[in-house]
């Protein structure tokens, strides 16, 4: 499977930082690995006039709904009007403040397949949960209630996201990351069967320049959710570069 490394603008950037999506631009034709920015909604237009098809662009939520009185939200079917290609859902932030259920982010993934986006699902667990040996158990829930049965290869990416590890500067050991991703791999066939096989697992957790190539080039490591590292250009790069070549 050709990776894909998607990077998460969260609530950062005004039209003038766009300037980082055109510097994307060049290295795009060589790039081993698939690449989406997802910006804010507010940019996501502009970002697609920009953009202009040579990067892949996603939103970072979603509403559940196609259209209604839902004031503040934003449906997929705006999403993939303004440009979006995909649409993260599940993040632990969503999960977290805003307190979105599994069952919540399943009806948001189904709502993205709906719209012809390709859904990446979050999952993962917090410092306390895999200090108290709950770890596995969390993904494996997060998975069963999150992970709708028609997902496959071509709609949806699970993106594993330590929580302890977003934003921190912490990092999952290589051996704690590959034993998560094995896990997560069989989490997936247990529920979906054969057509799990082709659903990219990407891991998200400070994953920067420095770390990249030894994240990406490991075993059922499907590529990256970058965070702060994919607001500069140099840095995303660096990171698409470190993807796997076959």
């Amino acid at each position: 499977m050709r990776q894909l490394v998607a990077g998460n603008w969260k609530m950062n950037g005004l039209g003038a930082d766009l300037a980082e999506l055109e510097a994307l631009k060049p290295a795009m034709p060589g790039a081993a690995c698939e690449v989406a920015v997802c910006p804010p909604a507010t940019l996501l237009a502009r970002a697609a006039w920009i953009a202009k098809g040579a990067v892949a662009l996603g939103g970072q939520d979603c509403h559940a709904e196609a259209a209604g009185a839902f004031t503040g939200d934003v449906s997929a079917e705006m999403l993939k009007d303004a440009g979006a290609a995909y649409v993260i859902v599940g993040h632990s932030e969503r999960r977290q403040y805003h307190g979105e259920t599994d069952a919540q982010v399943a009806a948001k993934a189904q709502a993205a397949w709906r719209a012809g986006l390709h859904a990446i699902i979050c999952i993962g667990e917090s410092e306390a949960q895999r200090d108290s040996g709950q770890a596995s158990e969390i993904c494996h829930r997060q998975i069963e209630g999150s992970v709708p049965l028609e997902a496959d290869g071509a709609n949806t990416a699970i993106a594993y996201e330590p929580i302890w590890a977003i934003g921190t500067g912490k990092t999952a050991t290589c051996d704690d990351i590959a034993a998560m991703h094995r896990h997560i791999r069989g989490c997936l066939v247990e529920r979906l069967g054969p057509k799990s096989a082709g659903i990219r697992i990407l891991y998200g957790g400070s994953v920067k320049p420095a770390n990249a190539a030894e994240i990406l080039a490991l075993d059922d490591v499907g590529g990256a959710l970058v965070g702060g590292a994919s607001l500069k250009a140099q840095d995303f790069l660096a990171i698409i570069a470190a993807a796997r070549k076959t």
